[in-house]
Order: C-alpha cells, then structure tokens, then sequence
C-alpha cells in the first residue's frame, strides 16, 4: 500500500480493515502446541510457557528498539519495532515481537494506544489498546488488595506497629486523574478506618507492575511480592508484604495474567504483548517472561524500551538483561527528521519546512544516544523514521553523517508501507546481529548506590554531577543501613531531555541532576532516584482523547488512535 493512501486512512481505519488470521493459525506458525494456547476471541490468547517443548538451540537474539530524546511531534518507535519485525520474518527470518501493554489512562488522555500505526500495528489495535485480556486490571487488584489489607491491618490493632506516615504504597487506577494524586481515607466513625494522608498511583506505575515484568516465573513472582516494602514501622525498620501475610493472595490474582498473550501484526507476524511499566518511574520494558518465552520459539525477538537510550534502554541493559540474561545483540535507535529539527531550535508548527540547518544541529542529541548504547559493548543501527515532510536532503544530513561515524543507517517508511518499507533497516540488522557484540553492564551491583547514580548521570546524560535533597541523603543513609546498596538503581526523569530539566534540548551536558527522592522497591529489585517534577499519577490534558471516541452502531471503536 502507498503512503499517500495510507496517509488518507487513520491507524484504526487501517485497522479495521486488516483481515486476521485465527490466532490458533499463528500460534502453529510460532511453533506453540494446541495444549499451550489459551484463547480469548478468536484473535487473541494467553500462552503457558510450561507446555512448551524445550529447545534443544541457543536461544533466540535480541534486537532492542531504542530512540533518539522524545519530542512533541512524535518518532514512531512501536511503529518502527512491528514494522522491522515484519521485514525480518519476511526474510525468511523466524521472527517474534515482545512489546508493552498499553495502559488505558493514555489512550484516553494526549499520548493515544501503543500498538504501532498504519501498516504497521499489532492487531486487534482496539482491544489491545483498552481491556485486551485483563492483565491490567489483574495487577490493580492485587496492588489494591494490598493497600486494603495494610489499612484493616492498622484497624484491627498494628500488630507490626506499621508507622501511618511512612507507608511507601499506594492505591492504583488505570486512568490519568489529578484529582487522586492527593486524598485522605478513613475518614467517618470509628468503624471507617484508621484517617490518614495517602493517594492514587497510575497501575503502570505500581511497584507491582514492576515486579510482574521483570519475575521469571510465578515462583519468583510469588517471592518478589514478598520482598516488596510497603512502608515503615515506628522504630523505622522496613515492613514487607511478606510481613504481612499478602503475597500469596496477591499471587493467587496475578496466576492468569503472568501468561503472556499472544496476538499478531498486520502482516502476521507473531507477537507477544504483556506487562507495561513506565519507563521513568520502573524499567520500562515488556516482561521477562514474554521475551525469554519469544526467545525459546524464535531466531530473532524484535522488542522494545521506553523513551531514549538514556532512560528504556539503559534500564533495559543495567536491569532487565542483567536480571534475565537477556542482552541485545544490537540496538535499532529510532530518530526522525522532525525531532533533530526540534532539537536543532525549530518549533513544533515548523517542522514541516525544510530546514537542513536545524537537523544538523539537531545531530549532538543522536550522536550521544548512538555513543550511549557503544557503553555497552554494542554497536547501534539508526533507523530514521521517514515522514512525508522529510525531503532528501535532509534525510541525506543524517545519513551522511552516520556513514561518516561508522554507524549502520538505514531509512525505514514503515507507516506506509508495513514491513516493505523496512528492507534496508532488515538486512542492516541482521548484518548488526551477526557482528561481535560483548555486552556489559554500566556498572558494577558492589558499588555504593550514590556512585551507581553518578556514572548513569555521567555516562548516559553528560552530566557533571548529582545534588541530592535533605530527604534523599536520609534515604541514602537507610539503604545504607538495611543493606540494599547491592541494587541497581533505576533513575526518573523527563524523558524530552538528558537532563531534569524538560526544556533543555538537544545535548545540554555540564548540567548538576537534581535528585529529590529515593525510592527502594525491594520487589522489583531497583532503588528509585526521582527527579525533576515527575507525577506518577498524569493529569488530562484540556481537550482529552477521550472526547473525540464512540463507539457505533456495530459495536466498533470510533476515534481510538
């Protein structure tokens, strides 16, 4: 299909008009037995990694799709991820993708779904973007199980002596509302509580979600659960849900949904979507378990990190692959032409002007993010996002100046064209997997957690320092005392610039990151260092996504993007 076709079409409308196969056929195709699937409709199922046939291979390599700093006007980074699967299987390539839930708050709020974009989506686009099959909601349940076995525990007596003030956990919706950053419950008669100050988390936000993500099996789930802190008691010692008697309901909730679901793309391609974690406040990656699971049944797995090189994939190499064993064999970074203008100075209402100027002062942003991923022993591919506005020259800026520095580049209309328009990006993976990668870890677990933060912040971000708060230094001295120094650390911060700072584009470098917070999750097995005015709770923006959907006379998704 053209682009200028395409191009007439919503990602729904194209959607919509994609003809599926019966997800039993593309299981058979991903070589999982009948006895392994587990259907919901005819076009989506859950997968039961213990009924699959052991493979007798090494296990599949992973390619990471990555991206240059995020701006306003978009780079297609889910898009880029089907659309290179797409062309690998084409290849001839056995090929599987493992990507994120969305979560439904932003679909309703500015961002939209989470399932690519015009020839290139996984599909049903509209039900993976809303309930898809319950993962979600499963792991609101039981984060909010938690929180209601905390509260009737301060009720019935506080036999842990749990200090109100220093509970760590919070409620969680999956929706985008302000409103419930801030609330106080336990409010009435005595039969009503025990009053106190607390609020709402989004559920990608949950220490729960993380912990899902990054468990190898339903055991190690189980355990995880029971290692998460919740809070503190009077005398400041860590309570845990195991403390509690909690992880083993919570794990009864999450048995279903820790199976990974399996759908397919436009262009039939397997594909694994389960979990989705923010890629600022958590690691920002699809679970363990759906990508090893993808590694067991294919060559190649094409997955996916939050944001840029310095938050998704960063917390991909220090946490996921470290933890999972599951190290990219190359890195496919995502950039477009609009994003090195805007990064170049141009505005938003601009960017559709040739401007080769701006691009090639664009250029420092994605040359930190290709020098980023080199850190970890592993050479980079760039695959430059094509829009309809970008015109030769400008696209030749950019690969020019890629060719200059020895980096693989190759220029990919996925939107347009599905996985036809990503046979260059194809054939310079497959050459990129093929190469010697030795990855290692940014850092080493012994080192102390205010240096594991300092060579991030350094090596990822340019920075010449970190200042901590008052609140922050005594939090480092409790990780100090209760022993949790040998985590790595998992840094929140904007994702539009390498600094805290969301306005300073480019590669700003020379900055002092500001660290206001730390937060341990014991569970997920990270130390949260938050900066900058992050929410882990959005707010919609004036006119919400949400007032341009319906749904019609058949029952279909109206406005859904």
């Amino acid at each position: 299909m053209s682009e200028t076709t395409a191009s007439d079409m919503s990602d729904l409308a194209i959607a919509s008009r994609a003809v599926l196969k019966p997800i039993m056929q593309i299981a058979s195709s991903a070589g999982i037995p009948h006895d392994a699937v587990e259907p919901y409709g005819r076009y989506k199922a859950k997968i039961d990694p213990s009924l699959l046939p052991a493979r007798n291979e090494t296990l599949g390599k992973v390619v990471l799709v990555s991206a240059m700093s995020p701006t306003p006007a978009g780079e297609g980074k889910s898009t880029v991820t089907v659309g290179l699967g797409d062309a690998l299987a084409a290849t001839g390539t056995k090929t599987m993708i493992a990507l994120r839930e969305p979560s439904v708050g932003p679909s309703f709020g500015m961002k939209g779904g989470a399932t690519g974009g015009g020839y290139s989506q996984v599909l049903p686009m509209d039900e993976i973007n809303l309930h898809f099959t319950g993962d979600f909601h499963a792991i609101t349940s039981a984060n909010n199980l938690l929180m209601a076995l905390i509260d009737n525990h301060l009720h019935q007596g506080n036999a842990l002596g749990i200090d109100p003030r220093r509970i760590t956990f919070k409620r969680v919706l999956d929706m985008n509302d302000r409103a419930l950053r801030h609330v106080v419950i336990g409010l009435g008669t005595p039969a009503d509580g025990i009053p106190r100050e607390t609020g709402f988390e989004i559920t990608a936000a949950s220490e729960v979600m993380a912990v899902f993500c990054l468990a190898t099996s339903l055991e190690d789930l189980r355990a995880r659960l029971g290692r998460m802190t919740v809070g503190y008691s009077y005398n400041k010692t860590p309570v845990t849900v195991d403390d509690l008697g909690a992880a083993g309901a919570m794990s009864l909730l999450l048995k279903e949904a820790i199976k990974p679901n399996l759908v397919q793309t436009i262009g039939g391609t397997p594909a694994f979507i389960h979990g989705g974690p923010f890629a600022n406040i958590a690691h920002g990656c699809n679970s363990v378990i759906a990508t090893n699971t993808a590694r067991a049944l294919a060559d190649v797995v094409v997955t996916e990190a939050g944001f840029g090189t310095d938050l998704g994939a960063e917390k991909f190499m220090d946490i996921k692959a470290r933890n999972a064993g599951c190290a990219p064999a190359t890195v496919v970074i995502v950039a477009t032409i609009r994003a090195l203008k805007m990064h170049g100075g141009v505005s938003k209402d601009l960017l559709q002007q040739e401007n080769v100027d701006a691009v090639t002062a664009g250029l420092p942003n994605l040359a930190r993010h290709a020098a980023n991923i080199s850190k970890f022993g592993i050479q980079p591919v760039i695959a430059i996002n094509r829009f309809t506005t970008d015109t030769e020259t400008e696209l030749s800026v950019v690969t020019g100046w890629a060719a200059e520095h020895g980096i693989e580049c190759a220029v990919a209309d996925v939107w347009g064209q599905g996985g036809a328009g990503a046979e260059d990006l194809a054939a310079a993976v497959l050459r990129a997997i093929e190469a010697p990668a030795e990855y290692s870890p940014l850092y080493e677990l012994a080192l102390p957690i205010e240096e594991k933060v300092s060579t991030v912040v350094r090596e990822m971000y340019g920075a010449s320092g970190v200042e901590y708060s008052t609140s922050a230094k005594r939090m480092l001295e409790q990780i100090h005392d209760n022993g949790w120094d040998n985590l790595p650390v998992c840094i929140a911060k904007t994702q539009y610039s390498f600094s805290d700072d969301p306005k300073l584009l480019g590669d700003p470098g020379g900055f002092t990151l500001q660290v206001r917070e730390l937060i341990p999750k014991t569970g997920a097995g990270f130390i949260v260092a938050i900066t900058g005015a992050l929410t882990t709770m959005p707010g919609l923006p004036k006119v919400p996504a949400a007032m341009n959907m319906d749904v019609d006379e058949y029952g279909d998704a109206v406005g859904l993007s």
